[in-house]
């Protein structure tokens, strides 16, 4: 599919599910995460990545070294969002803070309404490099979330094909290359693809 063809649509976490049921999209590429919880209502391609819950704290935090260290403190996520429900299971001693962007969350954060942004690393970590000095990643990762695109339940033919583009940038180098521009100054290491679950 050429790019000029491709209908670009928003998808917020919480109506990501919806969308793919009512047929509003075709697929969902996002930070959505495969679990069985979703899996009951759509199909997932992939993983493509492999990240991890991560902490995004103003640079000069020196109270937040991980989620254990959370008691008391406010901590900001999406609503609807893998990592709001991870918080408010495995850590109810923080006060989770649910807004609909994570943005939000880091304005919030600026100006100090919020002591601790979560989602995953990756995603924190492009907030980090887009404000030096400001915020930093805790680089404690205490989950392990696995990327993939949703499509409507029973889709296997799109999915298939899905999973062989996916299989085809890891072989031919264009996932490691993407990584390493889109990654570039976050101090990430490109980790290895992978394995694609075709179920």
């Amino acid at each position: 599919v050429k790019p000029e063809n491709v209908t670009f649509k928003e998808a917020p976490s919480a109506q990501r599910e919806t969308l793919i049921e009512n047929g509003q999209v075709d697929f969902v590429v996002a930070t959505y995460s495969i679990t069985d919880k979703r899996k009951d209502k759509v199909d997932f391609a992939g993983p493509y990545y492999i990240a991890g819950q991560d902490l995004l704290v103003k640079a000069d935090n020196t109270t937040i070294a991980g989620p254990d260290s959370l008691a008391g403190k406010k901590v900001c996520s999406v609503k609807g969002s893998t990592p709001a429900q991870n918080i408010e299971k495995n850590y109810p001693q923080a006060q989770l803070q649910t807004y609909d962007t994570y943005s939000l969350c880091i304005e919030a954060m600026r100006s100090g309404a919020i002591d601790a942004v979560t989602t995953d690393n990756v995603i924190l970590a492009g907030y980090a490099a887009q404000s030096p000095g400001t915020f930093k990643l805790v680089n404690k990762p205490f989950t392990t979330e696995k990327y993939g695109i949703g499509v409507k339940k029973g889709q296997t033919d799109l999915r298939t094909k899905v999973n062989d583009a996916i299989a085809s940038m890891i072989t031919d180098g264009s996932w490691k290359a993407a990584q390493e521009r889109n990654f570039a100054g976050t101090g990430f290491a490109v980790p290895a693809p992978p394995t694609i679950d075709r179920y």
